[in-house]
């Protein structure tokens, strides 16, 4: 006795919704606090040195080198000209 295969409906685009995330920037919080501290102290008072620091640290720290983007979509784009031939003959 043969099984028939499962047969999937047809689907009308071949797309995976932003595969690249984005990442916070990791100095946005310090950068936030800095202000905080400058509406609360002034932007002129030495209470807000360490912050300040901490800030200038994170801003002149190296960058870390970018993901590689994922290229998920540009495949099924490329493959499915050939998905919609298969199907059309199938017909």
């Amino acid at each position: 006795m043969t099984k028939n295969p499962i047969r999937l409906p047809p689907l009308q685009k071949l797309r995976v919704r932003n595969p690249n995330k984005r990442e916070p920037n990791p100095c946005l919080t310090i950068m936030s606090s800095v202000l905080a501290c400058w509406a609360s102290a002034g932007h002129t008072g030495r209470a807000c040195n360490t912050v300040e620091d901490a800030l200038r640290a994170c801003m002149d720290a190296p960058k870390p080198p970018p993901k590689p983007s994922n290229t998920i979509n540009y495949h099924l784009q490329r493959l499915s000209s050939k998905l919609i031939k298969q199907a059309s003959k199938n017909k």
